[in-house]
């Protein structure tokens, strides 16, 4: 059990450590496009499935309230929190169309998705990218292995981050960190000394 427990740890540690240096201009291109929607008083809405939906309730609760240091309030919204939502959206139209639905009312030019899967092939984060486009709203797609069918719907003027490797687990480790690089990019825009 506890060689188990430590090839967990050093798979991790030797994934991050190769996708860094593939990861980290995209991530700082991402970081520009959501610093400059929040100065200009757009918003980033994000969404995802299962451990993808916490990671996106996860960035949105660090953009809202802080990261690491004090800073304006900066508007995110998780679109897989609202139930009443979910489950209307869900019934009536379809379960692909719950996220697509919210970019739709919640979304506007300028603002920011942030679309998680780890495979880039849940049906419903793919009809958000299209409501997103339809909204001349930009994209950060977070996937894993080859990018899925999220690889071919992104335009140039999107960012995809995606994490080389085939297990879930290890590319949703990877997720998380891209998303804090994301918080303390941001972050570290905002000057704060008096």
């Amino acid at each position: 059990m506890k060689d188990r427990i430590l090839q967990h740890f050093l798979d991790s540690a030797e994934l991050k450590r190769s996708a860094a240096p593939l990861l980290c201009s995209p991530i700082a291109r991402a970081a520009e496009l959501l610093s400059r929607c929040v100065v200009d008083g757009g918003k980033v809405l994000a969404c995802g499935n299962g451990g993808s939906a916490a990671d996106a309730q996860h960035f949105a609760a660090e953009f809202v309230g802080r990261f690491e240091k004090e800073r304006p309030a900066l508007a995110a919204v998780a679109l897989t929190t609202d139930t009443s939502i979910l489950t209307a959206v869900g019934n009536d139209y379809g379960f692909d169309a719950v996220f697509a639905r919210q970019v739709r009312a919640l979304g506007r030019a300028g603002d920011v998705l942030i679309a998680i899967s780890t495979s880039g092939n849940s049906p419903n984060v793919l009809q958000a990218i299209d409501a997103a486009h339809e909204r001349d709203m930009t994209i950060v797609a977070l996937t894993g292995r080859d990018g899925g069918k999220m690889a071919s719907v992104l335009r140039a003027s999107d960012v995809h981050l995606c994490v080389p490797h085939g297990r879930t687990a290890r590319i949703q480790e990877v997720h998380l960190l891209i998303l804090h690089c994301l918080c303390e990019a941001v972050d570290a825009g905002f000057d704060t000394t008096p």
